[in-house]
């Protein structure tokens, strides 16, 4: 028996899981169950017992916060202030590594690009329009979408076999070629291309491939359940002979499929390493029995799931609430009615979250918090990094990093104007195409063939000059990233702009460059802070200042309140109709497992409601509970009057043996479809 403190504080399942190290292990972790302890106290066990070192150990998350959250537990379970894992990471982050590493392979040089949502918009618009591809017809979003869905299945244009019964997917199969061989052009990759690239670069030099295998010791997974096709063949492709693979996950929370993540990679991870080992942690350590029963009952009616019974280490708690209102703005002042007279007493308003399946749901909710005076978030706006002064900063140190970054040049080149017109931009863009040029070396050969005009020629002479002193700057008088931003931002005029213009939107982009400024010493170099911009992912919030939380079930994954209100259950909405219709009895499935999730981020109080009547798309329609509520025990859960007196009406029972594959209705339901149409 091994005695250590990180062992002794284990409960039996968990022990298990973390001295299990030969061979394949899938740890089906259910909700509160402490499976980032788990994970970080194998880590540290690999390392304790001089089973590998740490370079050797490759950790996987699917966000930069849980990367850190392991990092800095791992350190605390050595009593060491930094023990380097420098193979823990997301799945992006760790590519990138690996990519740059071996960019020749690729077709790439090391200091690619890693461009954004907004640039591959501006990729496909400029290719759409020299095509003649009208994008109004064809949105630039939806050609990225398919795009990704290609490359999720690990698909180059030319391994691209189009669906037949799509006649968009015909049109966007040549515009990916030459999309990508755009970004091969501009020395830069896309989110889908990180991974893309690495399996590539494995599967064709076996060389490489060996490195890693050889290196990789341990492998160890988070959030198994969210992979998709490319990031599995990824981590088959690392695997060593010893098969010393550990994924854990919890196949009820997989509620990704809408983004490529493909639930069987977690069912048939045992076929595909047939001496698996499975444990289940099924002690819960966030919620009460009664919200674990609840949840566990209803997740029970799931087919396609490994299965587990959990069990809460905290007492029974409070009933699970089940309420009917008569519209949505009645369930509106009835939430906020509990928070501020009953709730905001004994609860901080930091642990209360109101969690709805569709964004629109938290319209009627503000609406009454402004109109109380009680604090709110919405959780899921806009990113700091996604605001448009920060990503021209972002462009300016890109561009200045790498001079052939063409979607940088266009967003700054006349920014703030320098008298460089559309005209000019279509010149240099044309001149460019013609002679395999970058943009900014076409803008240059134009000058000096004398083809710009002459006001222009001084703005833009003007622009490449100072482009090439900043260059000059961080490289031969090695002058830091953060005074490089300084020197951009006031040698360019982008700080006047914004100062001379006195009005509270520039004021707060000026703070947020003062934000940037301060965020950026915590990187070592420009190229580092380069990519974490890149890499930042949707997780990270503001979590400052009392506020109740609202968000969507999905954005609401990984985290935990004291309470939980979970409105709007009610056919058509939740479960939504869109999934039921697009994906049958495996959409239903999904949805299932997202009420799961809504319903086990509750520690302690849980309120589900239903309204009869809700405005919607400016109309009112009648509504029907959920089915998801006949699927709740009785005996866990408590219902209002008005419940009782509402849900005996036909409109909100609901035929259970209905088969969605047939398409077959309850009466109810057909009322319900003629009334919402």
């Amino acid at each position: 028996m091994i005695n250590s403190e990180y062992i002794n504080n284990l409960n039996k399942a968990q022990k298990e899981a973390v001295l299990y190290l030969n061979g394949p292990l899938l740890i089906v972790a259910g909700a509160g169950s402490g499976k980032t302890k788990v994970l970080t106290s194998r880590i540290a066990h690999i390392i304790k017992q001089k089973k590998a070192f740490p370079n050797q150990i490759l950790s996987v998350t699917f966000t930069n916060k849980a990367a850190k959250e392991m990092q800095s537990r791992v350190s605390n379970l050595l009593h060491k202030e930094a023990i380097g894992l420098p193979w823990l990471g997301t799945f992006h982050s760790i590519c990138v590594k690996i990519l740059r590493k071996h960019a020749k392979a690729a077709n790439l040089n090391s200091n690619f690009t890693i461009i954004d949502q907004d640039d591959q918009i501006s990729l496909i618009k400029n290719i759409c329009k020299s095509e003649n591809i009208d994008i109004k017809q064809l949105a630039p979003k939806y050609i990225l979408s398919i795009i990704d869905k290609w490359k999720n299945k690990g698909l180059y244009p030319n391994q691209v076999i189009p669906n037949k019964k799509d006649v968009f997917e015909k049109i966007i199969l040549p515009l990916y070629k030459i999309y990508q061989k755009k970004l091969l052009d501009l020395n830069a990759c896309d989110f889908g291309d990180l991974i893309l690239h690495c399996v590539q670069i494995l599967e064709k030099n076996l060389d490489i491939r060996e490195i890693y295998t050889k290196n990789f010791k341990y492998i160890l997974v988070d959030e198994y359940q969210d992979t998709n096709f490319i990031q599995n063949k990824w981590l088959n492709l690392l695997v060593n002979k010893e098969k010393n693979i550990c994924c854990v996950g919890d196949d009820d929370q997989s509620i990704y499929s809408w983004r490529g993540a493909e639930i069987k990679n977690f069912l048939e991870f045992d076929k595909i390493y047939h001496d698996t080992k499975i444990i289940r942690l099924e002690e819960n350590y966030r919620s009460s029995q009664n919200i674990l029963s609840a949840a566990s009952n209803l997740i029970s009616n799931n087919q396609n799931r490994v299965g587990k019974n959990l069990k809460a280490t905290k007492d029974d708690g409070d009933l699970v609430k089940l309420n009917c209102f008569k519209n949505g703005k009645d369930e509106a002042i009835g939430v906020a009615d509990e928070i501020e007279k009953k709730l905001k007493k004994k609860y901080k308003l930091n642990n209360i979250a109101i969690l709805v399946r569709a964004i629109f749901q938290t319209r009627e909710f503000e609406e009454r918090f402004l109109k109380i005076g009680l604090p709110y978030r919405i959780l899921g706006g806009i990113k700091f990094y996604e605001r448009a002064e920060i990503k021209d900063c972002v462009a300016y140190l890109r561009l200045i990093n790498q001079e052939r970054d063409d979607l940088s040049f266009d967003r700054i080149v006349n920014n703030p104007k320098r008298s460089i017109g559309d005209t000019t931009i279509k010149q240099i863009h044309e001149y460019s195409k013609k002679n395999s040029l970058s943009l900014e070396a076409a803008s240059k050969k134009l000058i000096e063939l004398n083809l710009i005009k002459p006001k222009t020629k001084i703005g833009l002479n003007s622009f490449l000059g100072l482009m090439q002193k900043w260059r000059n700057d961080l490289k031969i008088k090695k002058i830091n990233h953060v005074k490089l931003l300084q020197l951009v931002l006031d040698e360019s005029g982008y700080s006047a702009v914004l100062k001379n213009k006195k009005d509270l939107e520039n004021e707060n982009r000026l703070e947020n460059i003062k934000e940037l400024l301060s965020a950026m010493k915590e990187f070592d170099n420009l190229e580092s802070f380069l990519e974490h911009v890149a890499l930042a992912t949707s997780i990270d919030q503001d979590w400052e200042g009392e506020k109740v939380n609202l968000m969507t079930m999905h954005g609401s994954k990984g985290l935990e309140f004291d309470v939980v209100f979970l409105p709007g259950w009610e056919e058509g909405l939740f479960p939504h109709q869109k999934s039921i219709e697009e994906k049958g009895q495996n959409g239903l499935e999904e949805e299932r497992r997202l009420a799961y999730v809504g319903i086990t981020r509750a520690k302690k109080i849980a309120l589900i409601s239903f309204s009869m009547n809700r405005f919607y798309q400016g109309d009112w329609i009648d509504s029907m509970a959920s089915r998801f509520l006949d699927e709740l025990p009785e005996k866990n859960i408590e219902k209002n009057s008005f419940f009782d007196e509402n849900s005996a009406d036909e409109d909100f029972e609901f035929n259970q043996d209905f088969e969605i594959e047939e398409g077959i209705r309850s009466p109810g339901w057909i009322r319900y479809q003629k009334r919402i149409k």
